[in-house]
């Protein structure tokens, strides 16, 4: 469908929020990835963007592949190569687009992350749950492997045991069990998701975007890097950092014993 993703800013706060609630906003078999892919690169492009919300519509969060759409794959005549294509030029620039994106992120899951939908939490920075959420790696479910990279994501989230429980069962974790685990770093009332979420958004936001930027920057590269290529990327950085009017404006706040203002 058209308008999959709806693109709202309040000051440095974007909310993007998946918008086929009758089909409990699928990311396949629709235009989901070119929505997000344009909305993250306007993102990027906007320094006055200082924090991302993702949320959804409806009773779900996503829930993740299309399974009307996947009966296609079902052709036996059907080449595998254009297959494995199509995962690479459809789903996977999502997981690498959302995760690599710059602003820090905070996925409100409002109902079911099943699937590719829970991956998308996971390459958000930050998890905030409603009660009515629950979360599922169901791949194995429906006879699939994770196919957009959840099997790089979840057990940076919740570690490794608990992250093949997941991935071999296919079974759901309420929102409580989500929150034990670390999925989620809280849990919430339905109707305080949305205010929750903003709550956590503007006190990011009320620090310099650059900075921010370059934060979230060093805590991607830590995941992958040694400790010494992260140090010399930190002194890099913080060259950077001492550089920016924002900084600037923060130690003179300091000083002078006022709110600094970063515009």
């Amino acid at each position: 469908m058209a308008n999959f993703l709806k693109y709202e800013q309040d000051g440095p706060i974007v909310t993007l929020t998946m918008n086929d609630p009758e089909n409990r906003n699928p990311l396949t078999g629709n235009s989901a990835v070119d929505e997000f892919i344009d909305a993250i690169n306007r993102i990027e492009a906007d320094k006055s963007v200082r924090v991302v919300i993702v949320t959804g519509s409806g009773a779900a969060f996503s829930a993740g592949g299309n399974m009307k759409d996947m009966q296609k794959y079902q052709n036996p005549d059907l080449a595998v190569m254009p297959i494995r294509t199509e995962y690479k030029e459809g789903i996977q620039r999502l997981t690498l687009a959302m995760y690599n994106l710059e602003v820090p992120t905070i996925a409100a899951v409002n109902g079911y992350a099943i699937g590719a939908g829970c991956d998308l939490t996971c390459m958000c920075d930050i998890r905030v749950a409603s009660e009515s959420a629950r979360f599922a790696e169901s791949f194995i479910k429906v006879g699939l492997i994770p196919g957009d990279g959840g099997a790089w994501l979840l057990p940076r989230v919740v570690g490794m045991s608990k992250a093949a429980e997941m991935a071999f069962t296919g079974e759901m974790l309420d929102a409580q069990a989500a929150l034990a685990c670390g999925l989620v770093s809280r849990v919430v009332p339905d109707d305080q998701l949305m205010g929750e979420a903003r709550k956590l958004a503007d006190r990011i936001a009320a620090n310099p975007g650059p900075t921010l930027r370059l934060t979230k920057r060093l805590l991607r590269e830590g995941q992958v890097t040694r400790l010494d290529s992260l140090l010399e990327l930190s002194a890099a950085y913080q060259a950077l950092a001492h550089a920016t009017p924002e900084h600037t404006e923060a130690v003179n706040a300091f000083l002078e014993k006022r709110k600094p203002n970063f515009g």
